[in-house]
């Protein structure tokens, strides 16, 4: 008897492999992938802007890689005692400004670079609710932009929209032509996040979540090199119970997101790299070990083994940067 509901999830034609560049973009979901991905040595840059939930704000944030943006002054605004920017997250936000500017110029420059020979942007869109300045905020001249983060202003700064199908479409589909004149070799892996935005509501979530699909979809329907990974149906449809949420009852909780990442891998990452990905994993999981008796000849004997085992597997593959992991094993020697 079946007790899930069973999910075919066809191998990319060209699976991810160690060596290739990642860009990964989009909500808090895209960071369990990308940390997962990081953990385990793969060359990853993650959300240069922070965490973004909704399509406009992943459009913009892809065209200011393109164009490698500079963000000047009158893109910040001033809120409790902090300078911010509507387009990032508030980990940007600082007291002084030119540390804001310095901050996003710095990483919009390294995702520019970065973007340049990326071979796989993955992006997880998590909400189709966009926050749109109102003429209640007080720099009128940004009346109707869509905002990335609220950055907890006043409520009466934003009116809040249900973005339709065809806008959806229109940015995501704008989105990949700039990326394919700036960077002709990248593929893209869309994703929807099984994250539940309650505070919409259950119904307004829903609707939600069936936009961004239709508009997915859509984009990967009409261009070969786009690619989708059902996460949301993953965590909604085969999980499909509450003992797989957090106490918030809205996010996956460890086991559902590393179900989540053990499908990502078998269908989204090659034969070879998987197998390197298991020896990786011995590595940063030693690292990661707290003796109780740190001074014992048996713990000394275990920094050597795994000191000389990563040392090895650097050498094996020169693409893997092991530094920090054998740096480690040295140094507690």
């Amino acid at each position: 008897m079946d007790f899930m509901t069973p999910i075919q999830i066809p191998k990319l034609p060209e699976p991810i492999s160690y060596g290739q560049k990642l860009l990964l973009i989009g909500s808090c979901f895209t960071e369990h992938i990308g940390n997962a991905l990081a953990e385990h040595k793969f060359d990853v840059l993650q959300n240069p802007h922070g965490i973004l939930f909704e399509p406009f704000s992943v459009h913009h944030s892809l065209i200011a890689y393109i164009e490698n943006k500079k963000y000047k002054e009158e893109d910040l605004f001033f809120l409790n005692e902090l300078w911010n920017s509507w387009h990032h997250h508030s980990r940007f936000s600082d007291m002084n400004k030119e540390v804001v500017l310095q901050e996003v110029n710095n990483s919009v420059e390294q995702a520019h670079e970065f973007l340049k020979n990326a071979d796989w942007v993955i992006i997880t869109l998590g909400s189709a609710f966009s926050y749109v300045l109102t003429e209640e905020n007080p720099e009128k001249a940004k009346v109707g932009l869509h905002v990335a983060n609220c950055h907890r202003a006043p409520g009466q700064w934003f009116f809040k929209k249900l973005l339709g199908i065809d806008e959806i479409i229109a940015a995501m589909d704008n989105a990949y032509h700039r990326l394919r004149a700036f960077n002709p070799k990248a593929k893209i892996i869309f994703t929807v996040s099984p994250v539940r935005h309650l505070r919409d509501g259950v119904i307004a979530n829903n609707r939600s979540k069936a936009r961004l699909l239709e508009a997915v979809h859509h984009m990967v329907d009409k261009f070969p090199d786009i690619y989708y990974f059902p996460a949301y149906e993953l965590v909604i449809d085969v999980l499909r119970d509450y003992r797989f949420y957090d106490i918030d009852m809205a996010h996956p909780n460890y086991p559902a997101t590393e179900f989540v990442l053990e499908k990502f891998t078998t269908s989204c990452i090659d034969e070879a790299s998987l197998q390197i990905m298991k020896e990786v994993k011995q590595i940063t999981i030693a690292r990661k070990h707290r003796p109780m008796h740190p001074h014992t000849n048996a713990h000394k004997q275990f920094l050597k083994v795994h000191y000389e085992r990563a040392q090895a597997l650097a050498a094996k593959y020169t693409f893997l940067n092991l530094q920090d992991e054998i740096q480690y094993f040295s140094d507690a020697l």
